[in-house]
This record gives structure tokens, C-alpha cells and sequence, in this order.
């Protein structure tokens, strides 16, 4: 793999900062653990049992590789209206073949490896879609351990599907009805269970961010995407991709695509966040675009929040973009301009996600439609021998009920 002198894939330092940002803002409770974890982290890198026992489960547990495909009908459906010459081709890794539906389960294995290797016996977790609290019933059902999902009262009603996914796989779901009732809210409920406890409880975080090693060690698991991907565009197409574009909430479907491939130059990257209602309102998630450097839940990251430092609610169709953060990496990725970050609204994302259903028979998840709304939008401006790779990060059984009532269509 090529790389660079000063290399883009050597953060964060030793204190878990990438720049500014990341860190561990904990309660003095908690820090014996954070330290426990990294500790057992790096010796589960090192040792080849563990990564023995992670790619025999990636391989025969989740079912990758997933595939990468040459979306040609909608490549050619976005060529319409496009000057001659433009209309790049459009590519998906797709991540929502995983068992379970979406990339968080590579997350989720690699999680419960490590807390089997402390010997915890108690899993918790947050969800906000759904998909990393099924990801996570899911392996606490395979390794038999017991586990709590916090998620917000709000993402219950519209996740209804997930929901009852999770109990079916034998996980406790424990709705939250502070705040805004949605992710944020969730996270804030898993980290007082975990404070109250770190004797037996082991929190699998489903993005990357948290406190030190979270975001770091979520990236690297999630970086099994990348690493594939560009694997198989080198031996499909041999070279890689111009452009790669991920849906972004906290960011571990993007940094798992893009780290892999932050040191070759010649590839581009765009991360999309949610822009909600516009980002002229207050009613968005994009808080690259409308938020500034702050704390929360552990680590610092640009944050959706007031003057006096109250993280402000976000907004999306997507349950699982409306965190009103976002990982670390991706504020420092931002910062050094090595990623570009844009955003897509409520109804960029409802045509997307109908464009795609209707030119490749793939019915999304609502957050990869944000991505797939910035595809639609940069594929028209680049050569018809450009690649843009997206990640398909997940699949859309959970969304149709929300985007039959955003269509008006009763079901």
C-alpha cells in the first residue's frame, strides 16, 4: 500500500488525540477500565489467535467479503442530462449483504472478542437506528452473554422492525425518554450504566467516537470495508477509485472505508451528513457544517450546541445520522482537509434512495441514500471513466415504514 513520509494512518498519538480532538473526558470511575481496555487492545492486536478468531467469524459468521458492484443502470440514469463526456461510473461496496443488515456487526465481533478477553460478563450498548443494537443482540446471542440496549423513545417507535429484531435475539431494550429521545440521549443512559457497572460490564460502542481507544479501535475494525474494497478495485478494474463517499453520523461506516485509503493522493473522499430539514435552520444533524469544537461523551469533536455549551438536538429522517456529534478522526480529517465533508437533506435522501431502489432493485437503508444523494450530484460532474465507490452501509427493511409516511403512502 502506497504511503506518505508524514502518514495520514498513524493518528491518533498516544493519548488518543488525532490534532485537537478525541482524547478521554471520563469520570475518574471509569478510567481504570478505559486503561484496562487499551492495554488488552493492543495485545489482542498482537496476538494471532484473536485475529484468527476474527476473520474466521468475519468469513463464516457475517459472510464477508460483501461484494463490490458496478451499479450500470443507475451510472447511466445519472449520465442523463450530464454534459457529453461526464457521468462517472458508480460503484457500492455493500456492506448491507453482512448478517444482520449493516457494517456494524464487524464492529460488534471485534468488540465481544475483547470483552470475553477481560472477562466481562455483561454487554450494554446504544443504538439509534437499530442496526448496531441488532448487530449487538446478535453476538451476545452467539458468545451467550446477557445484554441491555439503550435507545432513545423516539427511535423506538420509528425502528419499530429493529426492535423487536433485538428481543427476538434475546436483548433487553430499554427506551430513553430524556432529552430528545433519540442516539444522543441513548449514549448518555449507556454511559451511567456503565460508570455503575465496571465490574462485570462491558460497553460495545457502536462509532467512532467515545473516549480513547474507542474511536481508534471501532476504525479499525471497521476498517475490514477499506481494506477489501480496495482489494477488489484494484483486481476489478485494476486501480483504485477517484472518489469514495459514505454517509456520516458519528462516522464508523466512513473511516472504515476511507482509512485504508488515506494515503494515496490520487483518491479523493466525501463524507455526507445529514442536513436534515436545511442547514439554515436548526433542524439538521451536520455538525461539521453547523457546529464548533466541544465535549461530549468522552472525547472532543465538533458538536451541534449553543453558545453556552448545550449540545443542541440534531434532526434527520435517518435515526441514524441524527447524532449531534462526530468522530474525532473525521473533525481531524476535516480539519487538515484530507476528507471533504458535505451534507444532504430529509428529501436528497428520499429521492436517492427511491433512484436506487428503482434502477438497481437495492432498497437502502436511509443513511447510505445520503451518500448515494452526493453520488448522484458529483457523478454528473466527473468523466465517464472516473470511479466513485460509495458504501452501502446498510439495508432498508428498517426505513420503509418511515419513508411510506414521508411519501404519504399508507402501508
Amino acid at each position: 500500500m502506497n504511503t506518505v513520509p508524514n502518514s495520514f494512518r498513524a493518528q491518533p498519538d498516544d493519548r488518543g488525540h488525532f490534532g485537537q480532538f478525541g482524547g478521554r473526558y471520563v469520570a475518574e470511575t471509569l478510567m481504570p477500565l478505559i486503561l484496562e481496555l487499551e492495554r488488552e487492545y493492543r495485545a489482542a492486536k498482537a496476538d494471532p489467535a484473536f485475529q484468527a478468531q476474527f476473520d474466521d467469524l468475519m468469513e463464516h459468521y457475517v459472510g464477508r467479503p460483501s461484494p463490490l458492484y458496478h451499479a450500470e443502470r443507475l451510472s447511466e440514469a445519472l449520465r442523463t442530462g450530464a454534459e457529453p463526456g461526464m457521468g462517472a461510473q458508480v460503484w457500492f461496496k455493500r456492506d448491507e449483504l453482512n448478517h444482520t443488515g449493516a457494517h456494524k456487526i464487524n464492529n460488534c465481533i471485534g468488540q465481544i472478542l475483547l470483552a470475553i478477553r477481560m472477562g466481562k460478563t455483561r454487554i450494554i450498548a446504544e443504538t439509534g437506528a437499530g442496526q448496531h443494537g441488532v448487530a449487538t443482540a446478535a453476538v451476545c446471542a452467539r458468545f451467550g452473554l446477557p445484554c441491555v440496549i439503550y435507545m432513545g423513545a423516539k427511535d423506538v417507535e420509528r425502528q419499530q422492525p429493529n426492535v423487536f429484531r433485538m428481543k427476538l435475539l434475546g436483548a433487553e431494550v430499554r427506551p430513553v425518554t430524556s432529552g430528545a429521545k433519540t442516539l444522543s440521549d441513548a449514549m448518555n443512559e449507556g454511559l451511567r450504566d456503565w460508570v455503575a457497572n465496571v465490574h462485570d460490564t462491558f460497553y460495545i460502542i457502536g462509532t467512532a467516537a467515545g473516549p480513547h481507544p474507542y474511536p481508534e479501535l471501532v476504525r479499525d475494525f471497521q476498517s475490514i470495508i477499506g481494506r477489501e474494497a480496495r482489494a477488489q478495485m484494484l483486481s476489478r478494474t485494476g486501480r483504485l477509485p477517484d472518489l469514495l463517499v459514505a454517509a456520516i453520523g458519528g462516522g464508523s461506516n466512513a473511516i472504515g472505508l476511507f482509512h485504508p485509503f488515506l494515503d494515496d493522493k490520487e483518491v479523493a473522499m466525501l463524507g455526507v451528513e445529514a442536513a436534515g430539514h436545511g442547514l439554515e435552520g436548526n433542524e439538521h444533524a451536520a455538525s461539521l457544517a453547523g457546529g464548533f469544537p466541544g465535549v461530549l461523551h468522552g472525547n472532543k469533536t465538533y458538536l451541534l450546541q449553543d453558545e453556552d455549551g448545550q449540545i443542541a438536538e440534531g434532526h434527520s429522517i435517518s435515526a441514524g445520522l441524527d447524532y449531534p456529534g462526530i468522530g474525532p478522526e473525521h473533525a481531524w480529517l476535516r480539519d487538515i482537509g484530507r476528507v471533504e465533508y458535505a451534507n444532504a437533506t430529509d428529501v436528497e435522501a428520499l429521492d436517492a434512495f427511491q433512484l436506487l431502489c428503482r434502477t438497481e432493485g437495492i432498497i437502502p437503508a436511509l443513511e447510505p441514500a445520503h451518500a448515494i444523494a452526493a453520488v448522484a450530484h458529483r457523478a454528473r460532474t466527473m468523466p465517464a471513466d472516473a470511479i466513485i465507490l460509495a458504501n452501502l452501509c446498510g439495508r432498508g427493511d428498517k426505513d420503509i415504514f418511515t419513508v411510506a409516511s414521508a411519501l404519504g403512502v399508507a402501508i
